[in-house]
């Protein structure tokens, strides 16, 4: 039996790349187009886009995929398998950076159990008036724990940086709209031609070009998935105790909070209320706690 990873599956059919010793791509464009044995649906299992899987060759030159291999993590939506990276990208202009939909993003990542980087496009649109309102955003999220990265496809700048961190992964592409995320891969893997779209001025985001789940190889062994992604973040997959643990400084202040299960929100002897008074926890990552707090209650509610 053959090794390989699952980069791409339509119509029943499951595109295989090959892996060689040590789980590394093999150097080669091709992927065998596969079907998966009958046993996978009997057990109510199906193969996912990352699955590492065992697979022989059959005689019309397709394959058979015989074994998934134990996955590290699975995603609901996108629906894929071993994913341990996050790439939120978002423009620092044109759109202007929508704060509170990284929150957002970062809080379903936090869930998911992935690791993230914050990549930040367009850095050449940032003129000298707004670069310290930027620097301050951006130092706030390297406070939190997470990396950021700063990109520009006019200026060549944060490409490589970012590849270096992508290097044997596979790393879930995702964000707002419109910001550039197959540029950037197109400037990570010349020769790469995904489609781009030219962003909408009235409405202020990018029509989506990415229609199905698809690992794009890259030459130092990592995989990216470039996919609408987690365009609809409608906290359903989460529970309403879940939010606070996933705003990453709530968590060693919340374990000082007097009440078991305290919302963060008015209980006396909260310490994530006092580290927020006190400027521990920034106003802005608050404020967009509560609100997520409320729309989960309101969704619950209704559904």
């Amino acid at each position: 039996m053959l090794d390989g990873v699952i980069i791409k599956a339509l119509s029943g059919y499951y595109y295989v790349k090959p892996l060689g010793e040590g789980g590394a791509p093999v150097d080669s464009e091709s992927s065998v187009q596969c079907r998966a044995r009958g046993v996978f649906k009997n057990r109510g299992i199906s193969p996912l886009v990352g699955d590492r899987v065992k697979y022989v060759l059959t005689e019309n030159g397709e394959g058979t995929v015989t074994e998934i291999l134990p996955r590290d993590t699975e995603l609901i939506r996108p629906p894929m398998a071993n994913a341990r990276l996050a790439v939120l990208v978002f423009s620092l202009k044109e759109p202007e950076m929508n704060v509170q939909l990284l929150d957002k993003f970062l809080v379903h990542i936090e869930q998911a159990g992935l690791d993230a980087i914050i990549c930040l496009t367009k850095n050449d649109l940032v003129d000298a008036d707004s670069e310290q309102k930027y620097k301050k955003l951006i130092d706030l999220y390297k406070s939190i724990g997470y990396e950021v990265i700063r990109t520009s496809s006019r200026e060549g700048t944060g490409y490589e940086e970012l590849k270096q961190q992508l290097a044997g992964e596979i790393s879930v592409f995702s964000g707002q709209s419109g910001v550039g995320k197959s540029s950037l891969l197109n400037a990570m893997m010349p020769g790469l031609t995904l489609e781009t779209s030219a962003i909408s001025m009235k409405l202020g985001r990018g029509k989506h070009t990415t229609r199905h789940v698809e690992l794009i190889p890259l030459d130092n062994g990592g995989f990216v998935a470039d996919t609408p992604g987690f365009s609809q973040l409608d906290f359903l997959e989460i529970g309403v105790e879940e939010l606070g643990e996933c705003f990453r400084e709530f968590r060693e202040y919340s374990l000082g909070c007097k009440f078991r299960g305290c919302s963060h929100t008015h209980e006396p002897g909260c310490e994530v209320l006092r580290a927020k008074e006190e400027g521990q926890i920034a106003a802005s990552r608050y404020d967009h706690y509560v609100q997520f707090l409320e729309e989960m209650k309101d969704k619950k509610r209704r559904y």
